[in-house]
Order: C-alpha cells, then structure tokens, then sequence
C-alpha cells in the first residue's frame, strides 16, 4: 500500500476538503489516528476507509504536478545508483530511476522535499526530476537494489550471552564475505554487551579490537596482521569513506540493523604510526520523550518550551545519553508538523522525519562557520546544535533567542556541582539568563528536568 509523508499532506489536506473527496471532520480524525499510531495522515484516510489508494494518488499527482510511478515491478537503472548514496537514499526515502543528459529522475515518497533535493543535486552534480512513489516501496526498491556491499546487514541478539567475534574470526571461510562477516560480529559482540564505542588501533599482535566502557577500555582480541587491510578497506567502504586514503583523518557513517531496527555509528579514522586509528560510536535509536521522562508535569514544562524561543540545555556526562535525549526531543518538536526544526551535526546519528538534519562538510567548506552565516536565511524555528567549541559561536547562537528561536544545546557536567562550578563563570551569564529549561541525566534511568524559575535559584 502506498504511504506519502505527512510533510506533504499536511499542506494539501484541506484541499482533500475542498475537492470533496473528504469532510473536514475526516481530516481531523485521520490526524487523530495518525498521531495515535504514529502512522502518516494519508495511511491514516486510506486504512480507515475515507478515501482509496487510487482516490489519493490522483489527487497528488494533480496537486503536485508530479507523475507518480509504482516501484513494485519497475526495472531502475542501476547504473544511477552511484549517484546517491545507500544512507542517502534511505535517510531522503529517495532512489535514482534513470538519467538523460544531465538530469536525473528519482523516485521520492515527498517530492516538496527541497532540502533533500539540493543535497542530491550538490553530490550527484547533475539536474534532479522527481516523481511519486510510495515510502514502503522505495524502501523495499532500496534495500533490493544497492549492493550487499554497501549494508552490514541485520545483527540478531537473541540467546547469544557470552557471543565472542573471534569465533566468526577462527571459521575457515574464504568467501569475499568472511570481512563482512567479522565487521558484523564484533558489532553484535557490541550490542550484546551494551558498548557504544570501537576502538581498532595498531598493535604488534595486529589490529586490537577494543571496547570503551564506562570510562575503561578492555581489549577484546586481534585481527592478524594478514587481515588488516582487508579489514580497514571494507569497513571504509562500507562507512563510505575513500579506502585509498590514510594519510588524512576521515569522518564516515555506518549504517546497519540490529534485530530488524535500523543503528548508526559514527566512523572516525586518524593516522597515527602505528597504521589508522579507527574509532566507532554506536547511536541506538530515539525513544519516544514519554519514555525517557516519566513526570508527566516533567513532560508537559519540556514541551511548553519546545514552543517557546529559548534554550533547551541538556546536560550529564561522557556517554551518558545526552544525544540519545536530544533526539527524543526532536521527535516530540517534529509530531507538530507547522516548525522548521533544524541540526547541524557532524554527522546525522539517526533519521527524523520532519527534521531537516544538516551534516557539516569540510570538503568542501561547509563548517560551523559557515552554517552560522547562512542559517539564520533558512528561517528555523527549532536549531539543534551539536558540541560548540567557541565562544564566538555559543554567543551567536545564544542570541538567535532574541529573534524568537528555540535552541537545544548539549552541555557536559559531571553532576549537578560540577554544573554549578562550569555555570560559575561569566562567559557563561547570558546562557544562565536565557535557558527556558533543563534537562540533566543523572544516570540511565534517571532524568530530571528544571524548569527556568527552579534552575535560577540553583545556579544562582
């Protein structure tokens, strides 16, 4: 069945009114169902019987002037797919059909996705002409059409206490896949264990294999020298990073599954003597705000200031989940569906839809600088801003405030008197003047959150 996004409906869906293909109370009702199921507007009007497939497809090819075309049984050039690459696609929900000249078609589930438009045509080089399709299917025409080589493939944890990926390692296989297969267990061995960092670095028995855990990291055994470069091309490749490039650092994204759930890591390489240093932080997916805070009074005051201008300050230590929670929030400002929520990240470490999630990109340019000089033309009601290292920058986008924005900050504070210390400071007089609410992570199943006038009081 087809599903269009709710980014695109939520523009047409009184024009479904107008036309008298539903009542307006329909609209509201399938908005209704939609939120509850977390499920799209359209799934919502076609599941509860307000209106056909058929009925919606037509309306949306004549409202967006664009063709639309059923992936199901439709032979896509894939020569075209190394135009867009496999995260892209699945983060845009977009795939590449064919290309004349200089244009390529691609098939996307929200064809008023402007943002994901200009980032295929800045990495693709050429023209883009989207069609319709719908999000199941180009999903589905995605995961059967990129090169196994480009996904890890799904890791399942049932029943594996005690799982070591050196037994994978010790098989006698000689397959093209044997590296793959590796890759894919010292990432199960990971997720079993609760680890969400990687450490492979050079030593004299070969590539250590380390996990970071609560501050220690433990050795969890060796790649044999023989292996190395093997190890290293493919896990480059698979990241999307350049595999005959050593001699600078790479910053890369692997995308793989863990029992059917789609998990990102970050990949970071850095030369050293020793041969690369490769570094791997594993980003599991959001969970809904309702289960990470528990108060429902807690809830209601974060929610009040995602809708408000000021600063979201999340707060706790190292690996305490600050990102984890972010992207929560995220997801809770994203189900309004009327705010231009926008992230400027390193790197995306999971996909929201509704959030328009901007990598920096030093290639070519495209750094904290620069985003602080062209954001503000975006218009973004809601900025995410990933680990600020400046003065300059954190004043910048503490003013954004004045202009009516909501900015989430992240903020490393051991405890509560190690923030009290760090806030102590006067660089740090304008952000305490500002802060609409607090969010501070004592431990995993702990969160507290601080509305303005209690935080004033604490930090004095």
């Amino acid at each position: 069945m087809t599903t269009i996004t709710n980014k695109t409906l939520e523009t047409l869906k009184y024009d479904l009114v107008r036309e008298g293909l539903v009542q307006y109370e329909v609209v509201e009702q399938a908005e209704e169902i939609a939120n509850a199921q977390n499920i799209n507007i359209g799934q919502a009007l076609i599941d509860s019987g307000f209106i056909t497939e058929a009925q919606l497809i037509k309306f949306l090819e004549s409202k967006l002037h664009t063709p639309y075309v059923n992936l199901e049984d439709y032979q896509l050039d894939e020569k075209c797919l190394k135009y867009i690459t496999y995260s892209d696609a699945r983060r845009y929900k977009i795939i590449p059909l064919f290309k004349i000249e200089n244009t390529l078609t691609v098939a996307m589930s929200d064809p008023r996705n402007l943002f994901a438009i200009d980032k295929i045509m800045e990495s693709a080089e050429c023209e883009i002409e989207p069609v319709l399709a719908g999000e199941d299917n180009i999903l589905k025409k995605i995961d059967e059409s990129y090169n196994i080589d480009v996904s890890v493939g799904n890791i399942s944890t049932g029943l594996n206490a005690g799982y070591n990926w050196q037994e994978e390692l010790h098989k006698e296989d000689l397959s093209d896949a044997h590296i793959q297969k590796i890759i894919r267990a010292i990432l199960k061995q990971a997720i079993i264990e609760d680890v969400h960092e990687v450490i492979f670095q050079g030593e004299d028995e070969g590539l250590g294999v380390n996990f970071k855990q609560h501050g220690e990291v433990s050795n969890k055994g060796f790649l044999p020298s023989v292996l190395v470069s093997s190890f290293v091309a493919k896990l480059k490749t698979l990241s999307e990073l350049d595999p005959s490039v050593s001699e600078v650092p790479q910053l890369g994204k692997l995308c793989f599954k863990v029992d059917n759930i789609i998990v990102i890591a970050s990949v970071s390489t850095f030369p050293t003597i020793m041969g690369e240093r490769i570094f791997l932080k594993i980003y599991k997916p959001p969970k809904a705000l309702d289960k990470i805070i528990s108060s429902k009074s807690e809830l209601t005051e974060i929610k009040q200031a995602l809708d408000k201008p000021g600063i979201i300050l999340v707060c706790g230590s190292s690996l305490s989940g600050k990102t984890h929670v972010i992207y929560s929030l995220l997801l809770e400002a994203a189900k309004s569906e009327t705010k231009n929520i926008m992230t400027l990240e390193s790197i995306s470490k999971y996909e929201l839809n509704g959030v328009n999630q901007c990598e920096f990109n030093e290639n070519v340019g495209f750094n904290m600088d620069k985003a602080t000089r062209f954001i503000e033309f975006q218009n973004p009601d809601i900025i995410y801003l990933e680990g600020i290292k400046s003065k300059a920058t954190f004043d910048y986008f503490s003013s954004l405030v004045y202009s009516d924005k909501t900015v989430i900050m992240e903020f490393l504070a051991n405890n509560m008197d190690d923030l009290r210390t760090k806030m102590a400071f006067s660089d740090f007089d304008t952000l305490k003047s500002i802060i609409s609410a607090m969010i501070f992570i004592h431990s995993k199943n702990s969160v507290e959150v601080f509305d303005k006038e209690t935080l004033q009081k604490y930090l004095g």
